[in-house]
């Protein structure tokens, strides 16, 4: 097999660590692994292992042809026998696909507003699908919405995984007292929720002055980032909610948390919550998209309500009172993440999948 991935950037959003994680797992599985960002580089870049093949395209325009004819000489150049297009970049391959016929095409689909999919329409993505040799859905809501809206057969679920625990050679220096700091990886998108994060901080401040709240993810500077800015200032909670941006090594800093939190109005399947039983922490998370699916009892994290702040507050509370159901919840989450999210696991449910396709030329 001869396979590329291909994301519009390498910034740390879900879509973009799931390119990268495939296309490192599958440079130790197949002949060839090759990712291509399209549009824009970003942190991620330095995650990519060596023995992947990769190319920056620089694509400027939506329809840039130039970007075009660079994609298709890299895929004959390579022999390339399967685009992994993921997200928004179905586009640039479909194109590649009018110029070379011979190329096969998987779509994935991260999608991460699953509570609202009657609303998602895409003429674009409709159309395109016609030549798609299949579909991967996060979630199993995204796989009954492609079987109805897509024109493609072929599809399948094959939940987010995670790669084994990485190496970080810089550590993150964080504020706050050690042994009492709450993590939440998430970037500074409305659907996040930051706002019922920082509302709880306040209540938790309230009876424990000296926890503190550690926000790790993209900061785009618009004016939702803004917001959440002004209202920690307003609550007066510099001392208590630090922001920290995006980090190639949030390894360094989920090794220094005791609780981690995510606190989304919409998700599909995070890797957030995948990250943060892989190293073994306590979760409090909104039961929305397909957290339920990773944390079924609560002996392997705590579900609340979606914007429900008091429940929400509550739960960081117990964990923050009850240092051995932290770490006895840690450890239960761990085992769930590896025996269900490894990446061992759903990479040999890909590589069959992709074999009954019988899209590969011998």
């Amino acid at each position: 097999m001869r396979i590329v991935q291909i994301i519009d950037s390498l910034e740390s959003g879900g879509a973009e660590r799931m390119a990268v994680n495939y296309a490192n797992a599958l440079s130790k599985k197949i002949s060839f692994s090759g990712l291509v960002a399209t549009r824009k580089q970003g942190l991620l870049l330095d995650q990519i292992n060596k023995e992947v093949s990769y190319l920056f395209l620089n694509k400027t325009r939506k329809v840039d042809f130039p970007a075009v004819f660079r994609l298709r000489k890299y895929i004959k150049e390579n022999s390339i026998d399967v685009i992994h297009a993921h997200s928004s970049s179905f586009f640039i391959a479909v194109l590649v696909k009018f110029t070379f016929p011979k190329i096969k095409i998987i779509w994935h689909d991260h999608y991460g507003i699953s509570q609202d999919l009657d609303a998602r329409k895409s003429l674009g993505l409709k159309f395109g699908s016609l030549f798609f040799s299949g579909v991967i859905s996060v979630n199993i809501a995204l796989k009954r919405w492609a079987e109805t809206y897509l024109w493609c057969p072929n599809i399948i679920y094959l939940s987010n995984f995670i790669e084994e625990k990485a190496s970080f050679s810089d550590k993150i220096l964080l504020k706050g007292t050690e042994g009492k700091r709450i993590i939440c990886v998430a970037n500074l998108r409305a659907q996040k929720n930051h706002e019922l994060l920082i509302s709880a901080a306040l209540l938790i401040k309230e009876k424990f002055q000296d926890w503190s709240f550690h926000l790790f993810g993209q900061d785009f500077h618009d004016s939702y980032s803004e917001k959440l800015n002004n209202k920690v200032n307003t609550l007066k909670l510099r001392e208590t909610v630090f922001f920290y941006g995006a980090v190639n090594n949030v390894a360094s800093a989920l090794e220094q948390c005791n609780i981690a939190v995510l606190s989304s109005f919409s998700e599909g399947l995070p890797l957030a919550v995948l990250e943060y039983g892989l190293y073994k922490l306590p979760v409090v998370a909104t039961n929305v998209g397909d957290i339920s699916k990773i944390i079924t009892s609560e002996k392997e994290g705590l579900l609340v309500e979606s914007n429900d702040l008091s429940q929400f507050a509550q739960s960081i509370q117990k964990l923050i009172e009850n240092e051995n159901y932290r770490i006895e919840m840690g450890l239960e989450l761990n085992k769930v993440i590896r025996l269900n999210f490894s990446e061992e696991s759903i990479i040999q449910d890909y590589v069959l999948w992709l074999n009954s396709l019988t899209i590969f030329v011998a």
